[in-house]
């Protein structure tokens, strides 16, 4: 009896120290979340001017560019108070309006799909995070998420590299897109609803458009077309385990492009494409050159065989010409 209740109350301890460990831990009062956001300082007067004067726009309600630029971690260690994904929610479906309007438009003949691609391109999250960058806005980003301006910093690296939009071979943080798309549905708001305004302020902030001449191709897309029209396999190999995430493109077998990007497959990917693309084209291209070359020589061959009988023959001729006329003589 007595080994029964020791038993019994070790169990009866145990159970109480599960629903204990259970608990969450304490948080003060403005951490949790029934408390009030916490008071954050307000953007200065100079900055909405600055801000003011690279969107080519006045407000009329200041506090809209405030809000359009703050994100969700400005508010730590504070529950967070109202952030841009309203107004960024606007914007976009503002923008992707207009920009199907604008390329309808422009493109009076051309059909739904490259129409479709022409919208994307102008809209999608590598053109608006190359618009923020060029345009400096998000040097104004209200944040306190120490990765995300790391992200920024590596981009505008990378953008170093691709100067141009480069379809597939960057990773843009999604938070330069939003604050671009937040400020344009800002705008929409504070002008009440012109779209007329909206396309003026983004068609200068996203100078020069990107237009059929210049729209590009996925490069994985391009490889595949490039590679059935000279009547080549494709292959990708991935390794899931390497966690630098390389990426290779075997051509019938072989080896002929790779690359490797940490943050992401994807970008990986593309990339290798990209590198397997420019050498099959590079090697296509000598190719072609030398069988015009061969075709120039033949062709010069035949040109100088042909001269040499001609003559040939006029030196024969001339030759009788000379024995009839001594003969005659």
């Amino acid at each position: 009896m007595a080994i029964d209740h020791i038993v019994r109350a070790a169990l009866r301890h145990r159970g109480n120290r599960k629903q204990s460990s259970a608990m969450p831990p304490y948080a003060p009062r403005e951490q949790r979340h029934d408390g009030p956001p916490g008071e954050v300082p307000p953007m200065s007067a100079k900055d909405v001017t600055a801000i003011e004067a690279l969107l080519g726009y006045c407000f009329i309600d200041k506090s809209l560019v405030e809000l359009a630029l703050t994100h969700g971690s400005f508010y730590w260690p504070n529950r967070p108070g109202d952030t841009y994904e309203r107004l960024e929610y606007l914007g976009d479906g503002v923008l992707t309006c207009l920009m199907s309007r604008e390329v309808f438009r422009t493109y009076r003949t051309l059909q739904p799909g490259p129409l479709t691609r022409l919208r994307a391109a102008n809209v999608d999250t590598e053109k608006l995070a190359r618009v923020a960058v060029h345009r400096g806005l998000h040097r104004f980003l209200r944040h306190k998420a120490p990765k995300l301006q790391d992200q920024i910093c590596f981009f505008i690296e990378e953008m170093r590299k691709y100067p141009v939009h480069s379809n597939g071979l960057l990773d843009p943080p999604k938070v330069l897109c939003d604050i671009v798309e937040s400020l344009i549905g800002a705008i929409y708001l504070d002008s009440n609803f012109d779209q007329e305004e909206v396309w003026r302020v983004f068609r200068t902030l996203a100078d020069p458009l990107i237009g059929l001449e210049t729209l590009g191709k996925h490069p994985v897309s391009e490889l595949f077309e490039f590679c059935q029209k000279t009547h080549r396999g494709v292959k990708f190999l991935k390794d899931e385990w390497d966690k630098s995430l390389k990426v290779q493109v075997l051509i019938d077998g072989e080896v002929v492009g790779s690359a490797i990007y940490g943050p992401k497959k994807e970008i990986a990917q593309n990339r290798a494409a990209k590198d397997a693309l420019d050498k099959l084209k590079d090697t296509h291209g000598h190719t072609q050159s030398e069988s015009a070359s061969v075709d120039v020589s033949e062709a010069l061959d035949e040109l100088d065989n042909t001269q040499s009988e001609s003559a040939s023959v006029d030196v024969s001729e001339a030759l009788d010409e000379l024995d009839i006329a001594g003969t005659l003589n």
